[in-house]
């Protein structure tokens, strides 16, 4: 049996040490790294790929796609699978910025608790996502979309958010997005006021040590039933959430922090990885990332 090489493509210039070392604990053998991949660039390495092995032996190669840029990595994807032809392919997975694992995670959590993927059910939850733009909060979106809710999208620019919809509506048949922007520093107003009483889910997906939700707009969000704040730094991205919280109870709320999240994103990447060897005909994205998470 030839050994297990995991080829990582990152659009950022480094490639990132932490898939790296996430995939040889996921039984990658030999890991080659490349960084500043783009669509114009990949090819070659995509062929190098596809004709050093041959049958049953092409299980044996996987590629795996990051970078903080997502749409970048997107791109980088799709033109992966353009490349290949027939049976001659390997294994692709796409993860940047942990966007696909994390959010797979997230979701998992909220359908403990709240009837997602019940079309009759959770056809009328309302989820809110803060920070909806980001690499993580686009997927969480995108899957909370899939799985029937009402999803509203939650920014600092509107019409960032309202791309952000427009991209999910393209990929998820009669998804239900709605854009809002977010204050700043002032109270809760209109659009994001009316969202936030109404949400029953809230997740919070911004930046690194940004509140995004305070003391004053969490006492708002008066319909809500579980709480995910995917924020690691401090200070919490919504108030009184801290990182290790794995369904707590608090009130009325079932509260997730970062790390309460953390352990399942990270069984998913290593499942994730370890499944692309099982096939040279895997195509893992958020929607395979979920079901991987749903089958441990």
């Amino acid at each position: 049996m030839p050994k297990r090489i995991l080829i990582q493509l990152d659009c950022d210039p480094q490639p990132s040490t932490f898939d790296a070392v996430v995939a040889v604990d996921a039984g990658a053998e030999v890991l080659l790294r490349h960084g500043g991949i783009t669509p114009d660039n990949v090819v070659p390495l995509v062929h190098g790929a596809m004709f050093t092995r041959g049958g049953g032996d092409l299980a044996a190669t996987a590629i795996f796609v990051g970078g903080s840029d997502v749409a970048a990595a997107e791109a980088v994807y799709r033109r992966i699978q353009q490349t290949f032809f027939g049976p001659v392919r390997v294994g692709v997975m796409l993860d940047p910025a942990g966007a696909n694992t994390t959010a797979s995670a997230a979701v998992l959590a909220a359908a403990r608790h709240l009837p997602l993927g019940d079309e009759a059910a959770g056809g009328r939850l309302k989820a809110l996502v803060l920070g909806g733009t980001g690499p993580v909060g686009q997927r969480v979106a995108r899957l909370l979309a899939r799985r029937h809710a009402h999803v509203t999208v939650a920014s600092r620019s509107e019409p960032r958010a309202a791309a952000v919809c427009e991209r999910i509506r393209s990929q998820v048949v009669d998804g239900r997005l709605h854009a809002v922007a977010m204050p700043g520093t002032a109270a809760p107003t209109g659009a994001f006021r009316e969202a936030l009483e109404q949400a029953e889910l809230i997740v919070a997906a911004g930046a690194a040590g940004v509140t995004l939700l305070d003391a004053a707009g969490r006492s708002l969000a008066r319909a809500a039933q579980v709480l995910i704040d995917l924020n690691a730094v401090p200070p919490a991205g919504i108030d009184g959430v801290i990182a290790v919280d794995k369904a707590k109870t608090d009130g009325s709320l079932v509260v997730y922090g970062a790390l309460g999240v953390g352990g399942t994103k990270m069984k998913i990447h290593r499942a994730a990885i370890a499944r692309l060897f099982e096939s040279n005909t895997a195509a893992l994205d958020a929607e395979e990332m979920l079901a991987i998470g749903e089958s441990l």
